[in-house]
């Protein structure tokens, strides 16, 4: 391992950007502790953690998103969930607008330009008006708890509405979410691994040390008395963990391998001879991006109705959505399954595929090139989807299952498996790969001491 961290940072292009991926992070940390000018987060914290109970709610999630922010009412409580939430709906529209569908197949540097300035206003549109409603939520803690906003802010009021409180929060928190935006975005063009994901998994590793001592201040080893937690049930989350931990890996890094023959062809003067090869269609070919889209997706309408209040409808609708709740199973299992559908449709192109495999002379046997090949691409490709649809899915919601049976808090089981380490893993996994691929294009042996990742 100390020998793969030498070669790694050996390397002048990847230690500058591994150095810079860590740096701007950090600042990412810095921000979860500033609050929102007004704001006592240390009240925040405690009428917050009162207000929850220990069970695991819609805020609660929130919270682990943005790394513990959202509890203490800092400048980036709203974390990067506008932007995902924006990217969801960009990635809905280009689906479904032929003009802009059009301009990214035939200009996909101009298209990808166009798609992101829609999404960062988007993301600004919706940074908004979560921030509004975060504002009004704060109020009404306030009301509960006072103290927990200044009292100066909300003497200026115009019409009987703090007006100043609310600018300053609303802005506050808006340019907080495009800050994470860009740090996401410059991680992406030039550190290393994806930023967004990134961020994230810094807010829930944040949160591990806050799990732990949960489980210890569960199993009550200052007392005599029997805790709400044993070490057998430690012992049982700690399997599902390993367990969780190897299906991740096995179903991001599994594939199926299609097959290829090639013709003899004339190279210029040269005639090539034919050979054989395959295809690695990957079984999860989304990776972990149905889970933080349908867990983002779930959060953000389930967070505004539960802003607004619980006496209307939206109030009614929040209590079937739930985190631990049948309902709320249910629609994760399906967003997952659907989001793995939809972004392997939107990703992978079999016409695309069939088309090069015609162009070099290669064929997968006993299928005809051209328009067969691309169907049988697409019926094997839907296939192998659905089976890493409903395996990823399964991961996902064991740990709500399994705290369920065993009468463990969701707030801990959701660490020992689940979203959030499908999320840990599959970043893990992903920035990996590209650190591997800049010690192979310099001509070292991988970052993984016993060869590359299956598959390469």
């Amino acid at each position: 391992m100390n020998q793969a961290l030498q070669r790694v940072f050996s390397i002048p292009e990847l230690r500058t950007k591994i150095l810079f991926t860590f740096l701007l992070l950090a600042v990412c940390r810095i921000g979860g502790f500033v609050p929102v000018p007004g704001i006592n987060g240390e009240i925040a914290v405690s009428f917050f953690r009162h207000a929850t109970g220990g069970g695991q709610n819609l805020f609660q999630m929130v919270d682990i998103f943005s790394g513990g922010a959202f509890s203490q009412m800092t400048v980036i409580a709203l974390g990067v969930v506008p932007y995902i939430s924006a990217s969801i709906i960009m990635q809905l529209l280009v689906a479904l607008w032929p003009s802009l569908q059009r301009e990214v197949r035939e200009n996909p540097a101009q298209g990808r330009r166009k798609i992101n300035k829609l999404t960062r206003f988007l993301t600004v549109v919706l940074a908004v008006i979560q921030s509004t409603l975060f504002a009004k939520y704060a109020i009404q803690m306030n009301i509960s708890r006072p103290g927990i906003i200044d009292g100066d802010l909300l003497n200026i009021q115009l019409l009987g509405i703090p007006l100043l409180f609310f600018m300053i929060t609303v802005f506050t928190m808006t340019t907080g979410t495009v800050f994470l935006m860009w740090i996401g975005e410059q991680i992406t063009e030039k550190g290393i691994g994806n930023g967004m994901s990134l961020i994230i998994s810094l807010g829930i590793i944040s949160q591990l040390p806050t799990a732990f001592g949960m489980i210890i201040q569960q199993l009550n080893l200052d007392s005599q008395e029997a805790g709400q937690m044993n070490f057998a049930t430690v012992a049982v989350l700690l399997g599902v963990f390993v367990f969780v931990t190897i299906g991740t890996i096995l179903i991001i890094q599994g594939h199926r391998r299609i097959p290829l023959q090639y013709a003899r062809r004339v190279v210029g003067r040269k005639e090539m001879q034919g050979g054989n090869s395959y295809i690695p269609l990957k079984i999860n070919y989304a990776g972990v991006i149905p889970v933080i889209f349908a867990s983002s997706l779930l959060m953000f309408p389930a967070t505004l109705a539960a802003f607004i209040g619980q006496g209307n409808w939206l109030g009614v609708a929040v209590s079937w959505i739930t985190p631990g709740s049948m309902s709320y199973i249910i629609l994760f299992v399906l967003l997952i399954i659907f989001f793995t559908y939809f972004w392997t449709a939107t990703q992978f192109r079999p016409d695309q595929i069939a088309s090069d495999m015609k162009k070099n002379g290669a064929f997968i046997p006993g299928i005809r090139q051209g328009k067969p090949t691309q169907e049988y691409l697409e019926h094997t490709m839907n296939r192998i989807t659905l089976l890493g649809a409903v395996f990823l899915a399964l991961i996902a919601i064991l740990p709500t299952i399994m705290g369920r049976m065993l009468g463990v808090p969701q707030t801990i089981s959701y660490f020992f498996g689940g979203t959030a380490l499908l999320i840990l893993v599959g970043v893990v996994l992903d920035t990996m790969k590209q650190i591997e691929s800049h010690l192979l294009m310099k001509r070292y042996d991988g970052f993984m001491k016993r060869g590359r990742f299956r598959g390469r």
